[in-house]
């Protein structure tokens, strides 16, 4: 089945998290998702785009990006490198910057939110990389440790993640001195940062992981806010009471809330839309 809609939940304070993915039939493609925390009395699941007050710091010259800082539309991605879906987001997030980003018009800006137990220090070992090797180092190792983990598709699979003393080795295998990263992460120096990303997502309306904003420059015009409610009805009505909508839209039309990971095309539609209006 293909998958291309998910949504991790926020943990208790249990040490396994158990997924629970189902499937939604939209228009002729398959999106599945787990989404929870959301009660059936939800605002979000009486209206198709809900229209909230969405606080998020723009793109700046401290954040990890691919494509042009300067664009007049951002992702901001708020993630987990323990998380299955992001995991399977983060290539698709790829592909629309190799596509909008290279002639400068849109940019993917990577924040931290870190909440499964082997997280918030993976989080810190990817800081610690930017610090020793720049952004690119940044990116390179952040791949390096999506790629490592396997996660649990069925019951009988076994999740493969990575321990802390592995962290060092995946530096050094990128060409990043060991030593220098060891003594980086050994130090902490980066907990404050991904806790205070991880409380910025939280402000910024994240229930789960991944968790992405979009940032207009120009407000959505029509065609965008049109295509936005039609998916979200569709999967709205499919889900029933108490089903969430994955986009919400800011009070003041210039930030989109994207709640987990949305099928490729769909997202390539949205950018596209936005895009246009912004470079008419």
């Amino acid at each position: 089945m293909d998958q291309n809609h998910y949504q991790d939940h926020q943990p208790q304070p249990a040490k396994t998290n158990v997924l629970l993915p189902f499937s939604i039939i939209i228009a002729g493609i398959i999106i599945a998702g787990a989404i929870f925390l959301v009660k059936k009395d939800s605002p979000v699941a009486k209206q198709a785009t809900q229209s909230l007050s969405i606080t998020v710091n723009p793109v700046t010259p401290a954040d990890h990006v691919l494509g042009n800082p300067n664009a007049k539309v951002s992702m901001i991605e708020f993630s987990d490198t323990d998380c299955p879906f992001c995991q399977r987001f983060h290539p698709e997030l790829q592909k629309l910057v190799d596509k909008y980003g290279k002639d400068g018009k849109l940019a993917w800006a990577y924040r931290h939110f870190a909440f499964h137990e082997r997280a918030p220090k993976e989080a810190e070992a990817t800081e610690c990389a930017a610090e020793i090797g720049g952004n690119d180092k940044f990116w390179e190792y952040l791949n390096k440790v999506f790629a490592a983990k396997h996660f649990q598709t069925s019951a009988t699979d076994k999740y493969v993640g990575i321990e802390v003393s592995q962290l060092p080795v995946l530096a050094e295998s990128i060409g990043i001195d060991k030593a220098k990263f060891s003594t980086c992460l050994t130090s902490g120096k980066y907990a404050t940062k991904v806790k205070q990303q991880y409380d910025e997502a939280v402000s910024a309306g994240a229930v789960g992981t991944p968790h992405t904003v979009i940032i207009s420059e120009a407000p959505l015009n029509r065609a965008t806010i049109d295509f936005i409610e039609q998916t979200n009805l569709q999967i709205l009505t499919r889900q029933g009471t108490g089903g969430m909508a994955p986009f919400s839209v800011s009070n003041d039309g210039t930030k989109l809330i994207v709640s987990g990971a949305m099928q490729a095309t769909v997202m390539d539609q949205i950018i596209q839309l936005i895009i246009q209006a912004n470079y008419k």
